[in-house]
C-alpha cells in the first residue's frame, strides 16, 4: 500500500484503535476537522466523539486529563497541534508523567503517547517550527522517538501506543505530505526503541533522525558522485539512545557527523557525540562533530532555509572531518 507520512500515521492509529478499545485519541481540532495536517481524519466519523476527543485550546489542560484517563486503565493518544505549543504542558509532562510510574514504585503504568509534529520547513510563524526533543530525551521516564518516513510512521506509532511507557512521538511535519511509498502493512516491524542503518557506507558515519534523515540521504547521493562514500543511520529512538549500530559504524569509517535541525548548543548531537567519543575513541580518525540549527530562537520564514541545516552544509561538515 502507498501511503505518504500523514496517511501511514492515520492508518496506524486507526489499526489501534480498531485493536484495543482503550485507545482514546485527544486534542485540538483532531475530530471534525481532522487536525491542521488531517492526521486523524476521519476517525472521529468511525469511532465516534468519546474517542476522538475534541478538546479545549489549553495543553496543560489536555495532558493533565489524558494522566487521568492513563490511570484509569485507558491508553489515551495525545496531539500536540505544534511543537512551541507543548510547554504549558511540559509541567504536566515533566512533573507527572514522567515520574507517576516511579513514584507509585512501579504500581502505576503511565500507557500514554504525546505526538508532537516538530521542525520547520513549512513556512510558518513562530511557535509552529521548533525542535524540543532534547529537553524531553533529558527527563527520566519519558521514552522519545522520532519518525522518518511512512513505513516507520505506520508501525512505530502502533508500538508506541502499545508500550506501557509514556512515549513523546516526534514527527517531522514537513514530511506530512512530501510523497507516498510502499508500506508493507501486513509485515513484521522491527523493534520500536532501535536505531537502523539506512544507507551503507565506508568513509564516515552520519547519524541524523526526523526531518534530517532526508537531508543526509540527499547529502550520501551526493557525496557518492565525488567518490565518497557516506553510511547513513537513523537514529529513531532518542530516549533510549540505541548507539550500537553508530559505535559498529563509526569504528569502521573512523569519522562521525550528527545532524538535528535543534539548535547544537546541548542538543542530541552533543550527548552524542560524547558516548561516541568515549566508546569509539581509539577508532576516531577526527572529532565526532555537529550539524544543527543556529544559537538563536526560530527565525521567521523567509529566512529559515538559511538557518536550518541543509546538504551543503552537511557537506561542508563532512569535508572539515576529512581535513583533520
Amino acid at each position: 500500500m502507498k501511503l505518504t507520512l500523514a496517511k501511514a500515521l492515520n492508518s496506524g492509529l486507526r489499526q489501534a484503535m480498531e485493536h484495543d478499545q482503550k485507545v482514546v485519541l485527544m486534542g485540538e481540532d483532531i475530530g471534525r476537522l481532522g487536525g491542521v495536517f488531517r492526521i486523524t481524519d476521519g476517525l472521529q466519523k468511525d469511532f465516534g466523539e468519546d474517542r476522538v476527543i475534541d478538546t479545549p485550546l489549553a495543553e496543560s489542560g489536555i495532558v493533565g486529563t489524558a494522566v487521568g484517563l492513563a490511570l484509569r486503565g485507558y491508553k489515551p493518544v495525545v496531539e500536540i497541534q505544534f511543537d512551541g505549543f507543548v510547554y504549558p504542558a511540559y509541567d504536566q509532562i515533566v512533573t507527572q508523567v514522567a515520574k507517576m510510574h516511579y513514584r507509585s514504585g512501579g504500581r502505576l503504568p503511565m500507557p500514554m503517547v504525546i505526538r508532537i509534529p516538530f521542525g520547520g520547513g513549512i513556512g510558518a510563524v513562530e511557535h509552529h517550527s521548533e525542535s524540543p526533543e532534547a529537553q524531553f530525551a533529558h527527563t527520566p521516564g519519558l521514552k522519545v522517538v522520532a519518525c522518518s518516513n511512512p513505513a516507520d510512521a505506520y508501525w512505530m506509532i502502533q508500538q508506541a501506543i502499545a508500550s506501557p511507557d509514556p512515549v513523546i512521538f516526534l514527527e517531522p511535519k514537513r514530511q506530512y505530505h512530501a510523497g507516498a511509498i510502499e508500506v508493507d502493512v501486513d509485515g513484521t516491524p522491527g523493534p520500536l526503541f532501535a536505531s537502523k542503518v539506512v544507507r551503507e557506507g565506508d568513509d564516515v558515519t552520519i547519524c541524523a533522525y526526523g526531518p534530517t534523515v532526508g537531508v543526509a540521504l540527499r547529502a550520501a547521493d551526493a557525496a557518492a558522485a565525488e567518490g565518497r562514500s557516506m553510511e547513513v543511520i537513523d537514529l529513531r529512538t532518542l530516549s533510549p539512545l540505541d548507539l550500537g549500530p553508530v559505535e559498529e559504524s563509526v569504528r569502521r569509517t573512523g569519522r562521525c557527523v550528527v545532524v538535528h535541525e535543534a539548535h547544537t548548543n546541548l542538543g542530541m548531537g552533543a550527548e552524542i557525540a560524547a558516548r561516541i567519543t568515549e566508546s569509539c575513541f581509539y577508532s576516531l580518525e577526527a572529532p565526532v562533530l555537529r550539524v544543527g540549527g543556529y544559537d538563536t530562537p526560530y527565525p521567521p520564514a523567509r529566512v529559515e532555509h538559511s538557518w536550518l541545516p541543509d546538504l551543503d552544509r552537511l557537506l561542508d561538515m563532512v569535508d572539515r572531518s576529512f581535513a583533520w
